[in-house]
């Protein structure tokens, strides 16, 4: 069972069956893998000989002897091993070099998860223990086979994504070293969980037994946090890009191919483009340089969401975006980071921050937005030392028992005030207006309101952070409580202020934007009421579009990024049709 990426570990126990996902976040580290027994006939299926015989025609047959390796972690996936005779052993180890076995599989089960939908690294080892055959499918032809055989691709998926799961409930992948509270190690955590890749974490303040510590012991600070991958090699204070190159997961790109668009922005209305683009045929690839999601997958829980009753998490909810994504093949480019858009030259090339340039027929914006710094003097100095800007299971493990602040007055601060509550003490919010009520769904303030251990303060703002190392004083004024500052001893801050576009990498290609930067289209972009008329989301350059919080006059709901990311389909699909006549005319 090789496994690579999920739903998320913040959904610890999916509804891989499409029900509401009303389950609270739990941290994949925290969280027992007994949570997964009860569906390990979903986990690890029976495929019967009819089944096998549907799908036969995807793969190819090979065979391995008694102790030979199928795959080892690390390797290149090579897609889905389904199991005709023989047995095999999954083996979980990680760079401490630590073993465990996972399962075994005979026949007519098989061995993969859903990182092999695109041919991902291997998180595991699979040892034939007796002479073994297997048909082979590619992860092009396993995508193949989930849809065109749907009842089987359902049973096959989900067990896929609860593969992965199970092995972020293990906390297999690489190890990550340090102290709980370093800002680094706390980004690192937060890169891997985003991304649903299975890793463990091991503080040196607290796990003294640890048997990693005696080679590690006299290291300099300066190479904390360390990352012990797979392999066994060890990185020394890496940033996201170099641990993501450890793993396996920067993507790669065929020069000679040209999309037929490229999404830039993995957030939902960038999601959603993508599952709808892939699905009717187009050649899709999706570029983002953190992790599915965008600022709602920092969400801890999404209530008003259409066929969510008991609301889901933003990361579960992109999990699931992401897989779709993966199952009609669109190419998901994470973490990579789009630096500039040139669009002078027919294809148009979106250019990477490594240099290279891809070259598709269309670009779909899709960058959203990302919360404004407030106007606080040292505030750099204790980002990510107690002053953050999302309120994930990480960030609420530090909260625990203790005072927390959160300033903001939107549904993402009303969402993040919910959650952080269930872990705080006490959770204080400020705003600058009068109360809630304009800026915030009345779920949400209804909620707060019942909270007894969250306080509003109205007409309030930051006006000091103090600290050495670590933020340990906040001063702010409240107009009700005078003109004087009220000085706090507060160790957690959390700003949601507003957001602003992300668009400086469009500047080369002379897309317009408003006054605040977001990006014009339809009517504003074209200054005309007849041409273009159908293209409501191209944006003053043909050919590419915007979609999302990033576009201006955009309604900053889930649910209309997703609409957005539908209905910008259409319009692709009648830009290439003009496009088509245009190209025999050249050829000719």
């Amino acid at each position: 069972m090789e496994m690579t990426r999920a739903t998320s570990e913040t959904d610890a126990n999916p509804d891989t069956s499409g029900g509401d996902g009303g389950h609270e976040p739990v941290s994949g580290l925290e969280a027992p893998y007994s949570l997964l027994e009860s569906r390990s006939h979903q986990m690890f299926p029976t495929l019967t000989a009819a089944e096998i015989e549907r799908i036969h025609r995807f793969g190819e047959v090979r065979s391995w002897r008694a102790g030979e390796m199928l795959f080892s972690t690390g390797d290149v996936g090579r897609g889905m091993y389904v199991v005709l005779s023989g047995h095999t052993r999954i083996i979980q180890r990680d760079g401490l070099g630590n073993r465990s076995t996972i399962t075994e599989e005979g026949p007519g089960q098989f061995l993969a998860e859903v990182g092999q939908l695109t041919g991902k690294p291997a998180l595991v080892d699979a040892l034939a223990i007796e002479d073994t055959v297997a048909l082979v499918i590619a992860p092009e032809r396993l995508r193949a086979l989930l849809v065109a055989e749907a009842d089987l691709g359902e049973r096959i998926m989900r067990a896929l994504i609860l593969r992965r799961v199970g092995l972020i409930e293990r906390g297999s992948g690489p190890v990550l070293v340090g102290r709980g509270t370093q800002p680094l190690l706390l980004a690192l955590q937060a890169f891997l969980r985003r991304n649903g890749h299975p890793h463990k974490v091991i503080d040196i303040e607290t796990d003294h037994d640890s048997t990693c510590l005696l080679d590690l012991s006299n290291a300099p600070q300066s190479d904390f946090p360390m990352v012990i991958c797979p392999d066994g090699s060890i990185l020394r204070a890496p940033d996201e890009g170099q641990l993501a190159s450890c793993l396996g997961l920067v993507p790669e790109f065929d020069p000679e191919h040209v999309y037929d668009v490229i999404v830039v922005g993995a957030g939902p209305a960038g999601l959603a483009t993508a599952v709808y683009a892939a699905s009717e045929g187009l050649s899709v690839a999706v570029i983002d340089c953190r992790s599915p999601g965008g600022q709602a997958g920092a969400s801890a829980r999404i209530e008003n969401y259409l066929g969510f009753p008991t609301g889901i998490s933003g990361q579960a909810l992109a999990g699931r975006a992401f897989v779709q994504a993966l199952k009609f093949g669109a190419h998901l480019a994470i973490p990579l980071e789009a630096k500039a858009l040139h669009c002078g030259e027919n294809p148009i090339r979106i250019e990477l921050s490594d240099g290279r340039q891809i070259p598709t027929r269309t670009v779909v914006i899709a960058t959203g937005a990302q919360y404004r710094r407030a106007e606080i003097d040292s505030l750099d100095r204790y980002e990510g030392r107690g002053v953050y800007y999302w309120a994930s299971p990480v960030e609420a493990k530090l909260c625990k028992d203790e005072h927390a602040m959160l300033v903001g007055g939107g549904n993402s601060a009303g969402q993040a005030a919910v959650f952080l509550a269930s872990h705080a003490r006490e959770v204080h919010i400020l705003v600058r207006g009068e109360g809630l009520e304009a800026t915030m769904s009345r779920y949400l303030i209804d909620r707060i309101r019942s909270l007894p251990n969250v306080t509003l303060h109205t007409h309030a703002q930051i006006t000091a952070l103090e600290g050495e190392e670590w933020l340990s004083i906040v001063r702010y004024r409240e107009q009700t409580q005078g003109a004087d500052c009220i000085s706090v001893p507060m160790r957690h801050v959390f700003l949601f202020i507003g957001a602003a576009p992300n668009t400086e990498w469009l500047r080369a290609c002379n897309v317009e934007t408003d006054a605040k930067g977001f990006v014009l289209t339809g009517y504003e972009a074209h200054r005309s009421c007849t041409e273009r008329a159908d293209f409501t989301l191209e944006t003053s350059v043909p050919g590419v579009f915007a979609i999302g919080d990033v576009r201006s006059g955009s309604t900053k709901r889930v649910a209309a990024a997703v609409g957005e990311g539908a209905a910008v389909v259409a319009q692709i699909h009648r830009y290439l049709a003009d496009l088509q006549p245009v190209a025999l005319a050249v050829r000719m």
